[in-house]
């Protein structure tokens, strides 16, 4: 058992009723999960409010209460303690219950609309190869050394995120590598965390929904770099005009990576193509398996913060070399049709322009490039009709179809994406709602040669539709179907 007035330190606290020197259970915030002499903390969720259930985790054993608002009536063998933010009491509370795991290794937090994946997982791999244990809290995956764990959330809760750390260390992990998203900042889920470093990607149009403004959006980004020690890097894209913004108020070492602007690490595209990427880093050349524009600054930015954490130049770049590309990022589905099939995670504007750029510069002749891309239902709906003006301005013919709809009409979602179709595009365009069959249909219409790009899903081995996650792998189908057409 924990005593409670130990893993209240350093949280701000209104008041108190009950004594702190009390033995608890579990730290709980899921009002279903608490039992005898448990504590709960209850949290404002965007869904839910815990608040509403003191009454019941009470009945249910719970013997302590952390929360923002006192109820009207206060149970005598209960400890109630007031705080202003319960979520952040619940980060900071994880974090001392588990004994602080992000303080005794080096934690790296990757944050940014798009390549938070990517980065984090190269660090991962690169670590690895450099003959470090390492762990790794990303989209695609949760990995501690060789173990995979399953990923339900960009960034996890706080208590799954902490147990997870302290996981790693019990394993004998020195290193862990973290997206951090948005909302997690927001929600305060990483509060108490310590991070060794922080990098920064991009911004741009995304989570509109959930923050309303870009400004708001800005901010939560902001958050990590804020609140970073002295002792630690932060690196961030100078490319972006919103890198700089990044740095102000930081206390940690500051850093930049570019290939347009002056910057500590820079890099140079020397050419691109399916077979890779050749660069020159600062004033090295190297050759690696990824392609396109993004990767090069994916790269770079992996190079820039392992140099930022001592290690060797020459080495990082011989092993970043041999790695290979993430698994639903820009990914080639091989095929013997002569078609170059693409899946990539592309789900917001500037993602989808990044990849039809790429795939831009690497044709050759008269290649026909199809796209075939939807967008998620009970999410950021003004993106929508952007997505739809960047897939049928820059791809020869479209086919809008579902993402993950949810609970929202997949053909009122397409039907928003229809509405940034110019004029002179619309011919380009056709709207099959069955992912499935859009996927196929632009198999039948590819030829020899020709581009297929299958956007929005990436990794995802799943579709969301009307509550339930039915089987889906863009991968596989694209696959079969390209396997039938060989015959």
């Amino acid at each position: 058992m924990k005593k409670l007035n130990n893993i209240l330190y350093n949280v701000s606290l209104k008041a108190v009723s009950g004594s702190t020197d009390v033995p608890f259970n579990n730290l709980c915030f899921d009002s279903r999960e608490v039992g005898k002499n448990d504590c709960f903390v209850a949290v404002k969720g965007t869904q839910v409010d815990g608040h509403s259930y003191i009454t019941k985790t009470i009945e249910q054993g719970a013997n302590v209460i952390v929360c923002e608002v006192l109820p009207g009536m206060l149970e005598e063998h209960v400890t109630y303690i007031e705080v202003k933010n319960s979520a952040e009491a619940l980060s900071i509370m994880a974090a001392n219950y588990f004994d602080n795991p992000s303080k005794k290794l080096k934690l790296i937090g990757v944050t940014g609309t798009n390549g938070k994946t990517t980065i984090a997982t190269l660090l991962f791999h690169l670590f690895t190869q450099l003959g470090y244990k390492s762990g790794l809290l990303s989209t695609i995956e949760n990995r501690i050394g060789d173990t995979v764990l399953k990923a339900t959330h960009t960034t996890g809760d706080a208590l799954q995120l902490n147990e997870n750390l302290a996981k790693m260390l019990k394993e004998g992990c020195t290193h862990c590598f973290m997206e951090v998203s948005s909302h997690a900042l927001d929600q305060k889920r990483t509060a108490g965390f310590e991070y060794a470093g922080a990098l920064f990607t991009n911004i741009s149009h995304d989570h509109l929904d959930y923050h309303k403004t870009f400004d708001a959006y800005i901010a939560a980004k902001k958050i990590l770099f804020d609140g970073l020690p002295k002792s630690a890097f932060a690196l961030v894209n100078t490319d972006d005009k919103r890198g700089r913004i990044m740095l102000q108020n930081t206390k940690a070492t500051k850093s930049s990576y570019s290939l347009k602007s002056a910057s500590e690490f820079k890099g140079k595209i020397v050419s691109n193509s399916l077979n890779g990427l050749e660069m020159t880093i600062d004033n090295r050349s190297i050759w690696f398996k990824l392609f396109g524009d993004f990767n090069a600054y994916n790269l770079l930015s992996v190079y820039g913060a392992a140099v930022l954490m001592g290690e060797q130049p020459e080495e990082v770049l011989t092993v970043l070399s041999n790695i290979n590309p993430v698994a639903g990022r820009l990914e080639i589905v091989p095929n013997r049709v002569n078609i170059t099939a693409l899946v990539d995670y592309a789900h917001t504007p500037d993602a989808l322009k990044n990849v039809l750029e790429t795939i831009a510069g690497l044709r050759t002749g008269n290649e026909t490039v199809i796209t075939v891309v939807g967008c998620g239902g009970d999410r950021d709906k003004d993106k929508r009709p952007l997505m739809g003006a960047i897939a049928s301005e820059m791809s020869d013919k479209v086919i809008f179809t579902s993402d993950n709809p949810r609970s929202e009409d997949p053909n009122a979602i397409i039907d928003e994406m229809k509405k940034g179709v110019g004029a002179s595009n619309k011919r380009k365009v056709v709207a099959l709602t069955n992912r499935e069959e859009a996927i196929k249909t632009a198999c039948l219409l590819a030829s020899p040669k020709d581009i297929i790009l299958v956007a929005g899903k990436g990794h995802e081995n799943y579709q969301e539709i009307m509550g339930k996650r039915l089987p889906f792998d863009d991968r596989k189908i694209l696959s079969e179907m390209l396997h039938l057409m060989e015959n």
